[in-house]
């Protein structure tokens, strides 16, 4: 069984597209808190998850949505992977929506203006491999956007080590 269902707040506005034969696809991130604080900072951290929408109801997102609001979404896990500029393999786990639930008003969203203040998170927009997506379309690949962070995230734990594609369960 693959389901999940999340719930939390958009960190930025959707970006709605559409594909060569004028299929709506809607990409958002929400920010969800984790229920604990970090032991070393006191600080309660949250856990920022892409999602995928298509067709009507990447539309709704699209249209309706904004930065901060608070948001359902009850769809499937899906990784994917694609070659970057550099001709490195990226792999990119995100929720594709069944399902969206707006779960606010928009005036009770621009009464609590504190998430429209808080900074976005590092995240690099990913051409979408349209393989699985059981039409010919494919949208333009975006430039890709980094942060050092993005670049190698492990890069505070240390020396570095290789891996192999034979070391990958998949």
């Amino acid at each position: 069984m693959n389901k999940a269902i999340l719930i939390g707040r958009l960190t930025r506005d959707p970006e709605l597209r559409y594909t060569s034969s004028n299929r709506a696809v809607c990409q958002f991130t929400i920010a969800i808190d984790r229920p604990f604080t970090n032991q070393g900072t006191g600080q309660r951290e949250a856990d920022f998850i892409n999602i995928v929408a298509w067709d009507k109801t990447g539309e709704n997102v699209g249209k309706y949505m904004t930065k901060g609001r608070l948001i359902a979404v009850e769809g499937r896990i899906q990784t994917r992977n694609y070659e970057n500029n550099e001709g490195r393999k990226v792999y990119v786990t995100e929720v594709v929506a069944n399902n969206v639930q707006f779960l606010e008003s928009k005036n009770t969203a621009t009464n609590s203006n504190a998430f429209n203040s808080m900074p976005e998170p590092p995240m690099e927009k990913t051409p979408y491999d349209f393989a699985n997506d059981n039409s010919d379309s494919k949208l333009q690949p975006t430039p890709t956007e980094t942060a050092d962070v993005e670049k190698d995230p492990f890069a505070a734990f240390g020396e570095e080590i290789e891996i192999s594609d034979n070391d990958l369960p998949f």
